[in-house]
């Protein structure tokens, strides 16, 4: 960590230079002594990069910024603030502190919070940004977190891990092949706690999480703008019952859920072919289609399957707590009527139909739009449909 780096004239030239061509200030000279223009180019890539995913980092001065990978792989402030909700007690440690962001936000719930982090440079700085939240309750261990449970005699009430996949592993996501190896640590774990919470990539299969983990109460899957970002694997204690899936949407200051217990995900739902101008669309948000409970959906929220392996439903009605995308219904065409339509616009969605959005989109000359959309898809008979619809909910 070069504190050189924290000195204003170098804060201000790093915000002034945010829009900057970071290539161009990576391979000129630097403009300041002691400090390298890579040294000047990550942390502008990085404080850039984290102006949505980590506002509170960007909008507070004299944050020193880690590679960007690290960056890139930190959760964001939004999947932060919901995890720290899982935790229980008041005291918890994060074995894979990282950058910090996760032991920030578990910071404001518990009464203390111990950040462990091998990567001595990385333990630095996130005991410098610490400070400049003002955050007084997080004690920080250069060390790797799975040695300091085992070594220590403290006990926590709420252990928190984030384990990465190994690089030279292939596509196959297994817990076991992740750095630190939960699967084989999990026993000597449960001794030093009675809740550990699991991150993982959307990835990783449930069931084979499942298959590897013991334990787990529940499992969380969160995701921002129709985009699965992690699962949450609850692990508790002596915990022997079903596990509850709890399926999660962050946008913006609406949080909505779908929650069910994994031996009720399968159930029977009604279908329909006939759709009409009075009816609504429901396309669910990616985290319910993760969740693999695709008929459960329809149950729920009392809505109509359109096929078997098409994830689109419809209702008379609009319910606003549907955690997904609703679209008014304008008119339902077929191949044949949609060759007669002039001037077609719309964004082209495509659903369980035989065709790629690109090539529709040359076919019939649509051109894109905003609010309308052209969604391809096939009903219960069987029969390819194109749903002319305009949005009425986004999340």
């Amino acid at each position: 960590m070069n504190n050189k780096l924290l000195a204003k004239a170098i804060q201000d030239y790093i915000s002034t230079n945010l829009n900057a061509d970071v290539n161009q200030i990576a391979l000129a000279k630097s403009p300041f002594e002691g400090i390298t223009a890579a040294e000047l180019a990550t942390q502008i890539t990085a404080k850039k990069k984290s102006e949505k995913k980590l506002p509170t980092w960007f909008n507070t001065e004299n944050i020193y910024y880690p590679p960007v990978l690290s960056i890139e792989q930190t959760s964001s402030e939004i999947t932060a603030k919901y995890k720290s909700k899982l935790a229980k007690g008041d005291t918890l440690i994060d074995i894979t502190g990282g950058f910090g962001i996760d032991s920030y936000y578990f910071s404001q719930k518990a009464k203390a919070v111990t950040h462990c982090e091998i990567n001595t440079e990385l333990s630095e700085i996130a005991q410098h940004n610490a400070q400049a939240l003002h955050v007084t309750n997080i004690e920080f261990k250069a060390e790797d977190g799975i040695a300091y449970i085992q070594s220590t005699e403290n006990h926590f009430d709420t252990i928190y891990v984030d384990p990465a996949r190994r690089a030279e592993k292939g596509k196959v996501f297994m817990l076991k092949d992740c750095t630190p190896d939960i699967v084989s640590n999990l026993n000597s774990l449960l001794e030093k706690s009675s809740r550990i919470i699991v991150k993982t990539a959307p990835l990783l299969d449930i069931s084979a999480g499942l298959s590897e983990l013991k334990q787990v109460s529940e499992i969380h899957i969160v995701s921002v703008k129709n985009e699965c970002k992690e699962l949450l694997w609850i692990i508790d204690k002596g915990y022997d019952d079903d596990t509850k899936i709890i399926a999660v949407t962050l946008n913006k200051e609406i949080e909505k859920d779908f929650s069910f217990y994994k031996s009720s995900s399968n159930g029977s739902v009604q279908f329909t072919d006939n759709l009409s101008l009075d009816d609504y669309l429901y396309e669910p948000d990616a985290v319910l289609l993760k969740s693999g409970a695709f008929n459960l959906i329809g149950l729920t929220y009392n809505l109509l399957k359109l096929h078997p392996q098409t994830q689109l439903f419809s209702s008379e009605i609009v319910n606003k707590d549907f955690p997904g995308r609703i679209f008014k219904i304008e008119a339902v065409l077929t191949t044949a009527t949609l060759k007669k339509q002039g001037n077609l616009k719309g964004n082209v969605i495509v659903r369980n139909y035989p065709a790629k959005p690109e090539d529709l989109v040359k076919k019939y000359k649509i051109k894109a739009d905003q609010d309308q959309f052209l969604i391809f898809t096939k009903v219960a008979n069987g029969e390819n449909i194109i749903i002319k619809a305009s949005i009425i909910q986004y999340y």
